[in-house]
């Protein structure tokens, strides 16, 4: 074989490789900790974070309004959950996520400023497939079924994949967001959301779910950390009555709760924070 020739294959073999490792390393940093953690034992650290488990890095969760809590991530990135542009406080946020039940939880007009809005819903009939890392979080969602409203022949069946869960991976936390939740989750479902530190829940108990069925959910998916969303002035004795005894109840008088994997309660708790 020809020197020529030798080069031009070592040439075409390093540009093939140029492609193949940034793809590779693309895979690993969609990697989902929370599912890795699912199938670990109780409170198991990965390996990546064990090696800076001496710096602690707190999230700041925010109650905004309604369905909306702002997190704000230790590397300065700001999410608003079922964002409708109504319930803001401070900075915009860098990322929305919403879910299509009706306008309370969606603006297809949002500020133009936002660099990342994220659907619950997929189009024509699709579900959505988020999976995106944006500065040191790590976003994904599982769809969900969701009941027609007006406009949408409401009383027919439910459109399938209409709505979101979105879990939010940052400093170590599996963060869940239960959107505008209409049914129970089967075995799939479980298995897609993986393990969850903190779960947002909508506790209306009609608009979304009964008491009964969202505190079912709830207490499969064991988080540590519960934060009630949706409440329309639902009693939380009520709540706290079907969501079992294994829970406790810690009500605060402020808007943000500051956390990292290493303050998660013992106990698993439903914080209310002022305004819920």
């Amino acid at each position: 074989m020809s020197r020529s020739l030798n080069v031009s294959l070592a040439v075409a073999l390093a540009f093939l490789g140029s492609l193949i490792v940034p793809a590779a390393a693309q895979q690993q940093a969609l990697r989902s900790e929370c599912l890795a953690m699912a199938n670990a034992p109780s409170r198991a650290i990965p390996v990546n974070l064990r090696r800076t488990a001496a710096k602690v890095e707190e999230v700041a969760i925010t109650y905004v309004g309604h369905s909306t809590y702002y997190i704000d991530t230790p590397g300065g990135v700001r999410i608003a959950t079922d964002f409708n542009g109504a319930y803001r406080t401070g900075r915009l946020p860098d990322i929305v996520t919403m879910n299509r039940a009706h306008s309370t939880h969606y603006t297809l007009f949002p500020d133009p400023k936002i660099p990342h809005v994220l659907h619950g819903w997929g189009e024509n009939g699709q579900a959505a497939h988020i999976s995106t890392r944006i500065g040191d979080v790590y976003v994904r969602n599982v769809p969900t079924d969701i009941r027609r409203y007006y406009g949408e022949g409401s009383g027919g069946g439910m459109i399938k994949d209409g709505n979101s869960i979105f879990i939010f991976e940052v400093a170590g936390l599996c963060i869940g967001h239960l959107g505008h939740l209409h049914h129970k989750l089967d075995e799939t479902h479980f298995a897609a959301i993986g393990r969850l530190d903190i779960v947002m829940v909508p506790i209306d108990g009609t608009y979304t779910m009964s008491l009964d069925g969202v505190s079912e959910i709830t207490r499969r998916l064991r988080a540590s950390v519960v934060l009630p969303m949706h409440r329309f002035a639902t009693p939380l004795d009520e709540f706290m009555r079907l969501i079992g005894q294994q829970f406790v109840i810690d009500q605060r008088t402020e808007r943000t709760l500051k956390i990292s994997r290493d303050t998660l309660p013992g106990t698993p708790t439903v914080i209310i924070l002022e305004g819920v």
